[in-house]
């Protein structure tokens, strides 16, 4: 959607799947997130389980020597999915203050393959941004096409006049993890 230009962004939000997925290719992508992030020394921020898409970025990242930070609420410690085995977990009181925590320990977001809960994040910070409640770096991650008709659906929302280009300068699309490095600085 935007221009590559390098940034200042010291840590990164990852939204995706708690499953892996039926396309081997997300499992690949999302554990070369961890290892790229952690070799560039990025922080992750995260949802904190350890299973799907998020365990492998996490345990990727862990095995590369990179910080991982997860953010869970105590529903989902309660159900025995949190990751023990990371840099930090910080258990909050629901899935609102869960977004509001890691949208605010990270200085832009990472959305790989998912389902509702990564349309969920994805979409909330697209919109913060919107509305200048805060102005973060969004990559998406449209591993194998994933994300084809989340675009057209943009390019629809743009042709019918509900957004324009400016609501999207800070939404780069990625078709592999390492076309993330031409952003960073």
């Amino acid at each position: 959607m935007s221009q590559s230009t390098p940034m200042a962004i010291r840590s990164i939000a990852i939204f995706c799947g708690s499953r892996t997925g039926k396309n081997p290719l997300y499992s690949q992508h999302a554990t070369e997130v961890g290892r790229l992030l952690a070799a560039k020394q990025l922080k992750i921020v995260y949802g904190g389980g350890s299973i799907g898409l998020m365990g492998l970025v996490a345990d990727e990242a862990m095995k590369g020597g990179g910080w991982v930070t997860g953010i869970i609420p105590k529903l989902l410690v309660e159900w025995e999915v949190e990751h023990r085995a990371i840099s930090e977990l910080i258990v909050c009181d629901d899935m609102h203050q869960r977004k509001l925590k890691i949208y605010s320990k990270a200085d832009a977001a990472l959305i790989l393959p998912g389902g509702f809960g990564t349309l969920d994040e994805l979409f909330e910070i697209v919109t913060w941004n919107q509305l200048t409640i805060h102005d973060k770096e969004i990559f998406i991650l449209n591993s194998n096409g994933f994300y084809n008709s989340l675009l057209a659906h943009i390019d629809q929302l743009k042709k019918e006049g509900f957004i324009d280009e400016r609501n999207l300068e800070k939404i780069h699309f990625l078709n592999t993890p390492i076309e993330l490095l031409t952003y960073l600085s």
